[in-house]
């Protein structure tokens, strides 16, 4: 059986890159490529795929239709993950979230797809600047093809 941690650890070595699928309204398929890790959910405590975006159509996607699919893949060897992405982000305000709280999950989320920085000010400035959101995926499923 495969993991979420599995999953992710498939696109370790490159830089967590995955393909994140969005369903639109007229009922096709948008795809796009992030950066995605996996960290504790700050409500749940559960184990959960995160990634940082502000890409409208994606936000927009999963604003109205929060089922998706995040594919990992390390040459032929690929794993996805299925599940609803909750959305947390100055658009997308969350009862559980101060501001100074999505400056910090951000960062997180940030270091949890592995990346790093040497100016948090700047990249929390970009992040504000930028209106980005965090989402966060709760696994429905994970399968692959190992």
């Amino acid at each position: 059986m495969t993991t979420l941690s599995d999953a992710v650890a498939l696109a370790a070595a490159d830089n967590g890159l995955a393909v994140v699928a969005t369903l639109r309204a007229d009922q096709t398929i948008q795809s796009s490529l992030i950066n995605a890790g996996v960290l504790v959910h700050p409500v749940t405590g559960e184990s959960a795929l995160a990634f940082v975006t502000y890409g409208r159509v994606k936000l927009a996607n999963l604003r109205s239709r929060p089922q998706t699919a995040v594919t990992f893949r390390d040459g032929w060897q690929w794993a996805t993950v299925e599940g609803r992405a909750e959305l947390a982000g100055p658009d997308d305000p969350q009862p559980w979230l101060t501001d100074d709280g999505l400056r910090m999950l951000l960062r997180e989320v940030f270091a949890a797809a592995g990346g790093t920085h040497d100016d948090w000010d700047e990249y929390d400035r970009v992040m504000a600047q930028q209106r980005r959101a965090v989402v966060l995926i709760a696994p429905t499923r994970v399968y692959s093809n190992g």
